[in-house]
Order: structure tokens, then sequence, then C-alpha cells
């Protein structure tokens, strides 16, 4: 029986996303609940991702020239790489801390807004179109979060605040990704976009942390264990190049699917490493509602892309057949002028030709293989 390798790699590092996924969301939750390692100081532990990954980031570019930089201008990372990383940091900021109030299964229920909270900024933004079946869906997810809510026994409103303005917050640095990168005509993979974002991130986040968790670091008898705070964020970057990895081998409905699995799997997780995250009836009803909305947006995003695409294609197709009925009529109607056909055919065969052939050449999504600084779906993810 002949093994298929490129089958089994694509799957294996599928695998290896869903693992260190869930890893580094309950690596997070260990170190920051004060029922287990005690470390309550979210933007610090943040800061220690960001501050790592830029710097590996640095020693992959500029030593071991793993990577080469673009060609970055003052304008640009003003008006590009600043405002990103803004909404970067407080994405994490933001969504570190809810470890702090609610459970890891609850924030993975919340975090099916996602889908919701892009879709409105994207109308915001101009980007998208308020569409009636999308909106039906949003309407759907956001049903289904407020029964998964309802549900929840240890409810905690500031918890569930700082979540929902994590999930807006990265919704919003997404699509400012999309408008911003694409409209300068940058696209950065994993390393490139650690290289200008962490570091930015990095100062973003110091502001915070200056005023809200130094004073408290200066009074409390905090415990900083080295390989504690090293594996964390080895990991939080391993799961950044896995991502890679996992976008170059697999297609939209894969990763997709892939997240969703993840999803019901942290959930299960979480209620066995943390015993205190419960998990009620109502939850799992409301989940799963919500779920559903969120499985029917993935579908009409891959069938709006394969649409686009099969226009795409079917374009030089059409040129191709117009200009084949144009010389046949024309060898039918005007059979004596032979050099004017010969003329028109190298002319109208060059046409189709060079049409199809920057078809062909140009990719037809330029952003499918840009990385929003790691997720549309998939994102940088130290939480």
């Amino acid at each position: 029986m002949m093994i298929n390798k490129p089958l089994v790699l694509t799957y294996l590092y599928l695998l290896i996303y869903i693992v260190l996924s869930s890893g580094v969301i309950l690596y997070n939750k260990w170190v920051l609940s004060p029922k287990y390692f005690n470390f309550p100081f979210p933007i610090t532990l943040t800061m220690i991702h960001m501050g790592f990954s830029g710097a590996v980031a640095f020693f992959l570019v500029r030593v071991l020239k793993v990577a080469s930089p673009v060609k970055m201008t003052i304008e640009i990372y003003s008006t590009c790489v600043i405002p990103i990383s803004a909404f970067f940091a407080s994405s994490l900021w933001f969504g570190n801390t809810a470890y702090l109030h609610i459970s890891v299964a609850f924030i993975q229920m919340l975090k099916a807004l996602m889908p919701v909270a892009t879709f409105l900024m994207a109308v915001i933004c101009g980007t998208d179109k308020l569409r009636c079946d999308v909106f039906l869906n949003m309407l759907l997810v956001s049903v289904g979060v407020v029964i998964s809510s309802y549900g929840e026994i240890h409810f905690n409103v500031i918890g569930t605040v700082y979540q929902v303005t994590g999930i807006f917050a990265e919704a919003l640095r997404l699509v400012l990704t999309q408008v911003l990168l694409q409209k300068k005509g940058l696209t950065l993979n994993p390393i490139t976009s650690l290289y200008y974002i962490a570091p930015c991130s990095f100062v973003f986040l110091f502001v915070p942390w200056y005023f809200l968790e130094k004073p408290q670091m200066e009074i409390s008898q905090i415990q900083f264990n080295f390989w504690i705070f090293f594996s964390n964020a080895l990991c939080a970057l391993a799961l950044n190049f896995s991502i890679f990895l996992v976008i170059g081998r697999t297609g939209a409905v894969t990763i997709r699917v892939a997240g969703v699995l993840k999803d019901w799997i942290l959930i299960a997780l979480s209620t066995v490493i943390f015993p205190e995250s419960t998990i009620t009836g109502l939850n799992i009803i409301g989940y799963a509602i919500a779920l559903c909305g969120v499985v029917m947006y993935n579908y009409l995003k891959v069938k709006d892309v394969r649409a686009a695409q099969l226009s795409s294609e079917s374009l030089p197709e059409r040129i191709v057949k117009d200009w084949k009925l144009e010389k046949k009529s024309s060898d039918i109607f005007v059979p004596d002028s032979s050099n004017d056909n010969n003329i028109r055919g190298s002319g109208g065969g060059n046409g189709p030709a060079s049409d199809l052939n920057a078809a062909e050449a140009t990719p037809l999504l330029p952003s499918a293989r840009l990385s929003h600084i790691g997720r549309s779906q998939l994102t940088i993810h130290t939480a």
C-alpha cells in the first residue's frame, strides 16, 4: 500500500496546529489564573511574548537572513504598521485579561462572535457589503452566544466585556490589515510580520503596563520562573509558524474545519484540566446554534471565493471563444482577404493568449497568502 506523503504531512501540520493552538490557550490560562501559577499580569505576559517574538524575528531576518525585510518607509510604517500594531496589542491585552475572570470554555464560546465582529467592521470600513444571507447568519451566531451566556453558571460581566472588546479589536485589526497593507501592495510572511509588528506592539503595551501593572508588581510577591515564561513564549512563537505551514498546505475549507474541531477539543480539555470550568446543557445548545451560523458563514465565504475563481477563469475562455467565432466568420464572409485574415488571426491570437497568461500569472486572491500578522481566522496567537 502506497503512503501519500504530502497528505500525511498535511494532516501532521494540522495536528501540530490544533495541539499548539489549544496548548497556548490552556498554558496562558494556567499561568494567569490565581488558582494555579498565580501570575495575574496579562499585559506583562503579552509583553514577554511580543519581546521574545520580536527578538527571534530580528535574529532570523538580520542575522540568519531567512527572510528579507520589505521596503519600509516612514509613511508606510506610520499609516500601516502603527495602527495595526495598536489594535493587535489591544486585542491581546483584552483577550488575556479575560482569562482572569471567565473560563476557557466560555471564552471559546464567545469567540464564535468573531465572524460577526469582522463582518460589522468590514461593512463599516467599506470592504464588504451588507448582505441579507450573511446578516441572518450573524444574527443566528449572536442568538447562540446570548443563549450560551445565559447558561453560563459563573457568568462574569467584566470578563465578558474584556473578551468581546478584544474580539472587536482583533476584527478591526484584520480589516485594517486588509485595507492598509493591500493598498500599499505589501505582503508579509509570519517572520516579517513579527519583525515589524511585535516591537511596535511591545511599545504600545508598555503604556498600560506602566500605569496598571507595574505598581502592583512592585508591592506583590510574584514568582518569576524563567523556564515557565520561556516555554510559554516559545509555544506562542511555534504556533505562528505552524499557522504558516498549515496555510501553505491546505485550503480555506480545511483550515476552517480544523478551527471548529480545535474549539470543541479545547472546550472539552478545559473542563478536564480546570475542574471549576463547568459546562451546562444551555451552554452546549447556545454554542451549537452559534456554530451553525459560523459554519454557514464559512460556507458562504468559500462559495464566494470559488465563484470569483470561476468567473476569473471563464473570462479568458470567453475571449478565446469570441476570437474563434470572429475568425470563423471572417473566413466565411471575406474569403479573398487572406492577408487581412492572417493579420487579424495573429492579432486576435495574441490578445487572448496574453490575457490568459496574465490571468495565470497574477494571483486571483493576493490576500490568500498574506499573513494577517499571522488570521483572517488564523492570526498571530499569544492567547
